[in-house]
Parts: structure tokens; sequence; C-alpha cells
């Protein structure tokens, strides 16, 4: 684990093969296995593969190109209202956005474990990845995560 650590980085280049689906299960196991308050869970991560909807993220998240490179990217949402249900304002202020920021984070460790690379987008129009993806109007997208094989300088 800390040499996953040790060797996340921020990857911003990829290459086009594609990752292995068994390597993509453990990626999304990790995500889910994230603690969260209460065990309620209270959020989702889409896996968008699709290259006309990775071109819409790009131009949702100031038109960083490289997030279409990437073979899968991982956008993860919380669900204010399932935690204020249980914990009123501070669970829809603070908590559900804790749990969907630790499940991205295992998520990212995992990738790296996995020999992949990844890099963490906060930079994007919540309005539009919503329509995009088409989730319910109360979620808020957290994190998008392009996830792929590092493009080494040649």
């Amino acid at each position: 684990m800390l040499e996953a650590i040790k060797n996340r980085h921020s990857v911003r280049s990829f290459s086009d093969k594609p990752i292995e689906e068994e390597k993509l299960k453990e990626i999304l196991d990790a995500a889910e296995s994230a603690p969260s308050a209460g065990g309620l869970m209270a959020r989702t991560v889409i896996a968008v593969r699709k290259i006309e909807r990775k071109r819409k993220l790009v131009e949702a998240s100031s038109f960083q190109e490289f997030i279409a490179e990437a073979p899968v990217v991982l956008v993860f949402f919380t669900q204010p209202r399932e935690s204020e249900r249980k914990y009123g304002k501070i669970g829809k202020r603070l908590y559900c956005i804790q749990d969907s920021t630790i499940s991205a984070s295992f998520a990212w460790l995992e990738a790296i474990n996995q020999g992949l690379g990844a890099c963490w987008i906060g930079a994007f129009s919540e309005a539009e990845v919503k329509t995009i993806l088409k989730v319910k109007q109360d979620w808020r997208p957290i994190c998008i995560m392009p996830i792929g094989y590092e493009k080494l300088c040649q």
C-alpha cells in the first residue's frame, strides 16, 4: 500500500491500450469498499467508456483533452439527500462529500496497484456533468477520474 501511495501521481497522457475487465473490477470494488458515514454508501460511481460521452466530459471540464484519451473515466457522485435523511444538514453538507472523496481515493490507489495511472479532476461544470450522465438532479459530481495505462514519453 505504501508503494502505491508513493507512486501515485497525476497522469494526463494515456495510451490507447484498454483496461482489462478484471483490473477495472478491482478498482470499482476498492471504491465500493471505502467507509461511509453510518454505512449509508450515499455515493455512486459511473464508468464512462463511450467516446462521445468522454468528449462531452472534456467540454464540461474546461477542455481538459486528456480525459477523452483514457479508456475509462470514472465519475464519482455524492447523494446528499441520503446523508441528510440520517444526519441532517451536516450529512448533506459534509458527510456525503467525505464519503465520495474517500471512495475516489481508494479507486485511485487501486488503479496504481493495478499498474494504471489516473488523475483527479475537480474543475468541471456540475450541471453539465449531471446532464451528460443523466443522473438525478440532487446528486452532485465530486470527481472525474480518467484511468488507463500511462503514455510514456518517447
